[in-house]
């Protein structure tokens, strides 16, 4: 099964590189991996520097950053060069030396060709910046908001709002199916709740692939992601006209909270021109 990696990326840098390095040592053969660079041009000469066999996409630069497209861009070039399976991976994460080999395991198992793919996320701490190959299995940790199940295990999910786009794997039919990210979406949060809505309302099942690491690395984030604000209220106002419930309703709560959003059965509306 051709397996190819999908990397959207601006910026992060130290991140993709990282990434890269952990890709290098992974047990699966015949891996690819796609990078679409969202208008950073230094990604070309990083990658040129490195060595690197990725394959390189650029877009212009645009704001806020076209993620859904960029992942769309990414998985076309993918199948084009004849992947079967297609494996995501926020810049962002490192992927532990299995985790492509046993995403490629589960694709296989009867019952899991049109599911969507989630593997365990650890999100390293401050302290843990550089860490990289084996050092990773003393840190690992998953959210204990996802799912954790056993190595070698596959776990049906039934709640589709727990999927992320941080790690995940999809066939390329599946991919087809769906039709990708809905490119409605631009900037930050929405876009990958909305694909789950898409494959749950299409039938698609939601696998939980025990052992299929990722490592978040380190980076200043703020809890609500208030520098996100007006992504989000974009982003849940376009969610909320295609599925009629509101997403990220974490963050709108929080937001609302700190009287930055006003938002009821049917609308939703910042308040505040600064944060608070």
């Amino acid at each position: 099964m051709k397996t190819v990696v999908v990397t959207v990326v601006s910026g992060r840098h130290e991140h993709l590189a990282a990434q890269m390095r952990g890709l290098g040592t992974s047990t699966a053969e015949q891996v690819e991996h796609v990078v679409v660079s969202m208008g950073d041009n230094m990604i070309a000469d990083l990658l040129d520097r490195t060595g690197s066999p990725a394959i390189y996409l650029e877009m212009p630069a645009q704001h806020p950053l076209p993620l859904a497209g960029a992942r769309n861009l990414g998985a076309a070039a993918a199948i084009d060069r004849g992947a079967e399976l297609l494996v995501f991976l926020d810049v962002d994460c490192i992927p532990g030396p299995e985790t492509i080999e046993r995403y490629r395991r589960a694709a296989t198992l009867p019952g899991n060709e049109r599911s969507l793919l989630c593997g365990p996320v650890t999100y390293l701490k401050e302290k843990d910046i550089g860490a990289e190959g084996e050092v990773l299995n003393s840190l690992t940790a998953p959210h204990p908001a996802r799912p954790n199940p056993p190595v070698d295990t596959v776990e049906h999910g039934d709640n589709f709002d727990l999927f992320w786009s941080l790690s995940f794997a999809v066939g390329a039919a599946t991919w087809a199916e769906l039709g990708g990210f809905c490119e409605d979406y631009t900037g930050y949060g929405g876009e990958d709740t909305d694909f789950a809505a898409t494959a749950e309302a299409s039938g698609i099942g939601l696998r939980w692939v025990g052992g299929a690491h990722a490592y978040h690395q380190f980076h200043p984030v703020s809890d609500p992601p208030v520098e996100h604000l007006d992504d989000i209220v974009t982003n849940a106002r376009t969610f909320f006209d295609r599925w009629g419930r509101w997403p990220m309703i974490g963050w709108l709560d929080a937001f609302a909270a700190r009287g930055l959003v006003e938002f009821d059965g049917s609308r939703i509306r910042r308040t505040a021109d600064r944060f608070v």
